[in-house]
C-alpha cells in the first residue's frame, strides 16, 4: 500500500476522533445550561420542592434590568 494512502488513513481517523470529542463536549456544556436555567426558572427535578420552605415573594419574577 502506497505510504501517501496510509498518512490519509490515520489523518481521517485522527479527525474522526477530534469530531466525536469535540461532539461529546458540546454536549456535555449544552446539559450543563439546560440545567442552569432549569434551576433558575425554578423548574426540573426538584424545583418545585426547593421553593416549598421558602418565604412570600421568594422565587417569584425577577427584574434584571438594573
Amino acid at each position: 500500500m502506497d505510504m501517501s494512502l496510509v498518512m490519509m488513513a490515520m489523518a481521517l481517523q485522527a479527525g474522526k476522533l477530534q469530531t466525536e470529542v469535540a461532539t461529546t463536549m458540546l454536549k456535555s456544556n449544552l446539559d450543563a445550561q439546560k440545567s442552569t436555567v432549569q434551576t433558575l426558572l425554578g423548574i426540573g427535578g426538584q424545583g418545585a420542592a426547593s421553593l416549598a420552605n421558602v418565604g412570600a415573594g421568594i422565587g417569584g419574577n425577577l427584574d434584571v434590568s438594573a
